[in-house]
């Protein structure tokens, strides 16, 4: 499963850096987040332009084609034959070479030539009962595999929905139903299979505590962070240690975030992690957080006004 990067070690640092910046204030403020970074951040960013010439430079090869859509600046590569492939988003990765530079770029290519690479091959199930896991994205990834085939999904929350993945060492496959109909798998088999084995995963968090209020990470780089939140018991667990409420994140795909919030400076905080880390991230899911009571999952941006003082 691929991997990613954690920019934020802890929220200590997080919290005084954004402090210095004057980007931590008594409510959310949309305004204040800015990828692009510090003074003279738009300056140093790189040309869409020129990363679409530098990502078709590195990822030609024979048999791939690749096409470019203006109105959305991004670059799609794919298989001259199958026309299976994938879009880059040229704007998500010129942000990031703000701060990551040559990593931004490499990065992208290491993860779209593993992509790539198993395109249109037949994986089956039968023998790797052990590496189907769940799998959180957004709403807005897409519900259809190439050629309008439905992928296996659930509902999560109105931000995210479940996948069920086979995972294939630095790379996946989502599962469809066209492969389930191939193996002779039922939906219900695959989800049974993937919340056992993703009770199987490590639960161990770093905790830190700022302005008042416990926040632990989850950040073991094994491509299913995300995928915690649906690990129900450890959940409960959770819930039994905070001593305020209990807020998730899930950024992006390679890191988990609960808050013991005990503050209004509490849910600002969290709420701004969430959205660097969601702008930063290999497989961005959400900048939203959700409160979590009674097994139920709820946007924080929905309570926001009716939280007490």
């Amino acid at each position: 499963m691929p991997h990613g990067t954690w920019h934020h070690p802890n929220a200590r640092a997080y919290f005084q850096e954004r402090q210095k910046a004057g980007r931590i204030s008594p409510s959310l403020r949309m305004g204040d987040f800015s990828v692009a970074g510090d003074k003279g951040g738009a300056s140093r960013k790189m040309d869409t332009k020129q990363l679409r010439r530098e990502l078709e430079k590195r990822l030609e090869k024979k048999g791939r084609i690749f096409s470019y859509d203006r109105e959305k600046d991004i670059l799609r590569v794919e298989n001259e034959d199958t026309h299976q492939g994938l879009n880059i988003s040229l704007p998500e990765i010129a942000a990031k070479w703000v701060s990551q530079k040559e990593e931004a770029i490499e990065e992208v290519v290491y993860y779209a030539e593993e992509a790539l690479g198993v395109m249109g091959k037949n994986h089956s199930l039968h023998g790797r009962e052990k590496s189907i896991f769940p799998v959180i994205r957004s709403t807005s990834f897409p519900a259809e595999a190439p050629g309008g085939i439905p992928f296996l999904t659930d509902a999560h929350t109105a931000e995210t929905r479940i996948y069920y993945a086979l995972d294939l060492g630095n790379t996946y496959r989502l599962i469809d139903f066209q492969m389930l109909e191939r193996e002779g798998w039922s939906p219900e088999h695959v989800r049974e299979t993937a919340r056992f084995n993703l009770r199987s995963l490590s639960t161990k968090m770093k905790k830190d505590t700022v302005a008042g209020n416990d926040f632990y990470f989850l950040n073991t780089n094994d491509g299913y962070d995300a995928s915690r939140i649906l690990n129900e018991k450890f959940l409960q667990e959770m819930s039994v240690k905070t001593e305020g409420e209990m807020v998730l994140a899930v950024p992006h795909q390679d890191v988990f975030i609960i808050g013991d919030i005990r503050n209004e400076t509490g849910y600002d905080i969290i709420a701004q992690m969430a959205m660097n880390f969601f702008a930063n991230g290999h497989v961005p899911i959400t900048a939203l957080s959700f409160l979590y009571q009674d097994g139920e999952l709820e946007p924080v941006f929905i309570l926001g006004k009716n939280r007490k003082s």
